[in-house]
């Protein structure tokens, strides 16, 4: 059973300055049993606007959602999942509109403060939860990840951020944007934490860790980056090396591998792709069929409603719900071969316990306020990387901006790549002290 506490507020302007404006509200939902021995025990979280907690309206990071939709009736099992283990939920935090940006800001409810870098954007759509993390304000955090939503504030913010494989858990209760890439994720200050939010969430045993077969370096894939490729990936390779070996460690070509593999991205191939060095052909087809796919799904889940009514939101926003809502179902079924075709691919490059390493982001976090059109060459290298990566790591700053690395591990291997991180991370910790020291 499930006791909660509620000290309803919603967030005040001067609340909204000191919890850096990570809140929509805050509450207390705790579990009834307070056994010590719980692996979440005394632990604090937040979670996205997106999850249902039963008794409070779901906002989806919009008023005129708030305003049309009735409260939940029911907590998402993944809420509940943490609960059970012994965590406490303080309340729901901050989102980008409708899940639909990478960047963090909301003209309805204002941008959570980037506790890393405050004067650039925290990242989205799950902002607040990354926010409320970085900042210290909870142990961990829930968010979400369609397209990024999880590791790209994670890497902004200087945090962990896990992107579990799709359907690995549940998520009724959690607003669709896109059920086809949909996934619950978390975020996480400490390994060890990140490591037990996932097991809980995941409903996995506590196993010791498979060392892996191979650490394989996607070397296409960080000359994408505006950060030198060996400020990224030196502090992984030289903990590979101290705690496994350097023979686990290979480099390859990603774009011409998924381009091999994945036949069925002929169509979103656009001639002159090869002429744009801010793209590799293939990761920018995949980027188009996945965002082909995406609208044509959020169309179908919101279109009726943003239609009827009519609701106010940032211009950002607006403009790529405009553009889901003429979307047409050409090319879906090519988009679900794409999919299955990926998943393939990437399980036979990485076997049982191989891992591929990519920037999380092609740069550091762009100031806030950023003017759109600016940002459309950092999306489109974004995108082709997000279409990838699993968990975000955080490696220290360069030039004083967080730098992130993702690591990914076949679909179904969550557990093993929560305990490489947790194994890796004493040792990154050492490895990135010295990287920070070096020039590039």
């Amino acid at each position: 059973m499930l006791g909660m506490l509620r000290s309803e507020s919603s967030v005040t302007d001067m609340a909204r300055d000191s919890d850096y404006g990570a809140f929509m509200e805050n509450f207390l939902l705790q579990p009834s049993s307070s056994a010590d021995v719980l692996p979440l025990n005394a632990l604090t979280f937040a979670v996205k606007d997106i999850f249902d907690v039963d008794g409070y309206v779901t906002g989806f990071g919009n008023p005129d959602w708030l305003r049309t939709h009735p409260a939940a009736t029911s907590t998402a099992p993944s809420v509940l999942a943490v609960l059970s283990q012994g965590a406490t939920c303080v309340g729901k935090s901050v989102m980008d509109e409708m899940a639909y940006s990478i960047y963090g800001e909301n003209i309805h409810y204002g941008t959570p403060r980037n506790p890393c870098v405050p004067d650039r954007v925290p990242g989205g759509s799950s902002s607040g939860s990354a926010v409320a993390v970085g900042a210290k304000l909870v142990d961990f955090a829930l968010g979400s990840d369609t397209g990024g939503s999880v590791r790209v504030p994670a890497s902004y913010c200087g945090i962990l951020g896990f992107r579990p494989s799709h359907d690995a858990i549940s998520t009724a209760g959690v607003i669709p944007m896109a059920q086809s890439f949909d996934t619950v994720g978390w975020f996480a200050r400490d390994p060890v934490i990140l490591n037990r939010v996932g097991r809980a969430l995941l409903h996995l045993p506590d196993v010791g860790l498979v060392s892996p077969t191979q650490i394989i370096i996607a070397e296409d894939c960080f000359q994408l980056s505006t950060i030198p490729t060996d400020r990224i990936t030196r502090p992984l390779v030289k903990s590979v090396e101290k705690l496994f070996g350097g023979h686990l460690v290979k480099h390859a070509v990603l774009g011409d591998y998924v381009k091999d593999k994945v036949p069925s991205l002929k169509p979103f191939t656009r001639k002159g792709n090869a002429d744009q060095d801010y793209n590799i052909p293939s990761l920018a087809a995949l980027s188009s069929a996945m965002r082909l796919l995406l609208r044509h799904e959020f169309k179908i889940n919101h279109g009726e409603w943003v239609s009827t009514v009519k609701p106010d939101m940032g211009p950002w926003i607006a403009e790529r719900v405009r553009k889901a809502l003429i979307t047409t179902d050409d090319n879906i079924d090519i988009c679900h071969s794409v999919k299955t075709e990926l998943r393939t691919a990437l399980t036979a490059l990485l076997g049982d316990y191989g891992v591929l390493a990519v920037p999380t982001v092609p740069g550091p976090p762009p100031k806030l306020l950023t003017e759109s059109t600016s940002l459309e060459t950092f999306r489109a290298r974004a995108f082709s990387l997000l279409s990838i990566a699993g968990v975000s790591i955080p490696l220290g700053l360069y030039d004083n901006l967080p730098v992130a690395i993702s690591l990914l591990a076949k679909h179904g291997s969550d557990g093993f790549l929560l305990n490489l991180v947790e194994t890796l991370y004493d040792t990154l910790k050492e490895e990135i002290v010295l990287a920070e020291r070096k020039s590039y």
